[in-house]
């Protein structure tokens, strides 16, 4: 098999080693590149020298310019790029600052002491050095004794504590044990009863506790691998994937991807993973790109699980603002992640040293052959004639997968031909799962808080709670927000037997109050709309937001979980666009209290008519377990779509050229 294609998001790899000077050269979008992470560690260092202070980089990423130097720039690329800074979080003699670094002027150009609640993103080495702790802790080795096991088969993990109400003052960790022993599926094999709380900033225990000792769960039948499969096997799909011809539509620009009729940049960032930004359609009539997606991500993602018993009632993950989305992304397998045509993209992050960290492969593109119909019709009432015509469905596909603990998170951006933008994910991996002295229903007689999967093994129940940042610029960035009520209405003529029909409404929404939904209770479209921007026939160009799976969290509203995932409270929030208002769960979001997440900005009850105005959409799923997610759950998907509502004067697909053509023209020039 030949090579897959690949580039490098940022700079050549030898940049690693150089502390080069910013160059005009660089999209003011572009994530932070290898030299740039070096030079932000040495800035950074310069000031607090790690011989004389306790550093850490907790996170380093892209201080976003000025929406207006960014667009002003764009207009003319050849001029002076917007300054080249950096948002870096650091702790610092157990404290955590907040610093803008300009990389132009190599200097720290803001330092402030964060006194508020909540701990900054957790980095990997902080969680592995305390995942390691109990295997040298003696009541834990005396426990693992006693119950028979090995301690050479014990493999450690760290889970974040939340907050209940409590002061809190210490960075803490829980950590929770597994036992492999015949299988390399640990989160099925859960050493319960015991409970383990880490410092991390004395990276010790803090807290030691054991209660019962509950049966562990076999390990037969949990592993996964294709090596220790026995028979009966399912089928082989020998025809996937396909193999297409070679060519392919789209193409880089540094960083800027065209394919089709669109253009877009992409970024990458170690909180939110993939970063889509400055998405635009070019009309061919209008010869000229049109602006529909300024920057968009996944904010959050809240996963809060539904046992309230000691050992579980804390586990209620933010795997963006805990873990990092992107600090947790995962090399991409060619022809099993992404099909053959894929051009996969490199990433980085800062360690917790300030060093960059190679993430290879950690992002795809490529075009999908879904085999489905992008549209199609039969004209069969003329007669003496046969008209049939048809178009293939063909789409340009982001792509990046995040491992958080035991869930993979397949995260999907899909540009259309139609205009439309469908955001995906799917989940898939492994359950967290409870030891329980059961092995068939017919034996419980109390509360499970989940499913009896297996043998001693129940599937908790919990929620994927995923917001998305969606700051859409609709032929501009003066845009607002409309709903279209569907509205039932009694025929008023008595000669016409029919006695309703519906109807459309349109509310142009004011406030931030007025634009929080919970999607499902009536029957509305909804849009953001340009309405200084008409068609020739006077409709206001807009795209609509077309919901897929959604969910509502079911928690009580003061439940200390939800008052910090209150984010979930609405499918739909409307805010007016602020730079610093980009992580829905606050931007310290381990252990804090619920005081700065979106649920708080929108209690000012901004306007938001007319405005440059950012959606944030949450899409959810109940996940009630059941046998066929054991011992590998197949992946279960969810989306949404943003759709193209009289942005264009006519279909935009209506021209595309069935594929026998080969020489497509090129609707850019």
């Amino acid at each position: 098999m030949a090579s897959p294609l690949k580039i490098t998001l940022f700079f050549s790899i030898f940049a690693i080693f150089l502390v080069s000077p910013i160059t005009s050269k660089t999209h003011p979008l572009d994530s932070l590149t290898p030299s740039e992470f070096l030079l932000v560690r040495a800035i950074v260092t310069q000031s607090y020298p790690p011989s004389h202070h306790k550093l850490t980089f907790q996170y380093v990423g892209l201080e976003e310019p000025e929406k207006p130097l960014v667009k002003s720039w764009l207009l003319k690329p050849s001029s002076n790029p917007p300054p080249r800074q950096a948002l870096v979080v650091i702790r610092l003699n157990h404290q955590t600052r907040e610093l803008i670094v300009d990389l132009s002027k190599r200097s720290i150009v803001s330092d402030r002491l964060y006194g508020g609640s909540g701990y900054p993103l957790l980095t990997i080495e902080e969680q592995e050095a305390a995942a390691n702790l109990p295997l040298k802790h003696e009541p834990f080795l005396e426990s693992i004794k006693r119950r028979g096991l090995n301690i050479s088969e014990v493999v450690c993990s760290t889970q974040t504590i939340g907050w209940y109400g409590e002061l809190k003052t210490k960075r803490e960790l829980k950590v929770t044990c597994y036992y492999l022993n015949g299988t390399i599926n640990m989160y099925l094999r859960p050493i319960q009863g015991i409970t383990i709380v880490a410092d991390i900033e004395e990276m010790k225990i803090s807290e030691y506790t054991e209660r019962d000792v509950p049966p562990l769960p076999k390990a037969a039948g949990t592993d996964y691998r294709a090596s220790t499969i026995t028979p009966p096997f399912g089928p082989r799909f020998n025809a996937a994937p396909p193999t297409p011809s070679g060519q392919r539509g789209f193409k880089f620009d540094g960083n800027v991807v065209s394919w089709a009729n669109w253009k877009f940049h992409l970024g990458f960032d170690a909180r939110v993973g993939p970063v889509i930004s400055l998405a635009s359609f070019y009309d061919a009539d209008k010869k000229k790109h049109r602006q529909v997606m300024y920057r968009s991500f996944i904010s959050e993602l809240f996963v809060p699980y539904q046992d309230p018993t000691e050992e579980w009632y804390h586990v209620t993950f933010f795997d963006c603002g805990e873990f990092g989305f992107g600090i947790y992304a995962v090399s991409l397998e060619p022809l099993n992640d992404c099909p053959s045509n894929a051009v996969f993209v490199d990433g980085y992050y800062a360690g917790q040293d300030g060093k960059p960290v190679r993430v290879p492969d950690v992002m795809c593109v490529f075009e999908r052959h879904s085999g489905d119909v992008m549209w199609r019709h039969t004209e069969a009432e003329i007669p003496n004639q046969k008209i049939r015509e048809v178009r293939p469905d063909i789409s340009l596909v982001v792509r990046m997968v995040s491992t958080v603990g035991n869930y993979d998170y397949v995260l999907d951006c899909e540009f259309k031909p139609s205009g439309s933008i469908k955001f995906a994910v799917g989940l898939t991996g492994v359950l967290e799962v409870k030891a329980v002295p059961y092995t068939h229903t017919d034996q419980i007689r109390e509360e499970i808080y989940g499913t009896l999967i297996a043998d001693n093994t129940i599937g908790v129940s919990h929620d994927h709670f995923v917001t998305y940042h969606l700051d859409l610029d609709i032929d501009g960035d003066t845009n607002s927000f409309m709903k279209t009520h569907l509205i039932t209405k009694p025929v008023s003529d008595k000669k016409i037997p029919r006695k309703s029909y519906w109807n459309v409404e349109h509310e142009i929404v004011k406030t931030e109050s007025d634009a929080k939904i919970q999607i499902g209770l009536d029957p509305v479209e909804l849009l953001v709309v340009n309405p200084n921007k008409k068609t020739k026939l006077g409709n206001k160009v807009g795209y609509r937001l077309v919901p897929g799976s959604v969910a509502s969290p079911l928690l009580a509203t003061d439940d200390y979980p939800q008052t910090r995932g209150a984010f979930t409270n609405y499918n739909v929030w409307v805010t007016p666009y602020n730079k610093s208002e980009k992580w829905a769960g606050g931007r310290y979001v381990d252990q804090s209290r619920g005081d700065d997440t979106l649920a708080v900005w929108t209690e000012k009850n901004r306007n938001i008519e007319n405005r440059d105005i950012v959606v944030w959409y949450t899409m959810g799923f109940h996940h009630v377990p059941c046998q066929e997610d054991f011992p590998m759950m197949p992946t279960l998907s969810g989306g949404f779509e943003l759709k193209p509502t009289n942005f264009f004067e006519y279909s935009p697909v209506l021209k595309t050229l069935p594929p026998q053509h080969l020489n497509w023209p090129d609707c850019t020039k």
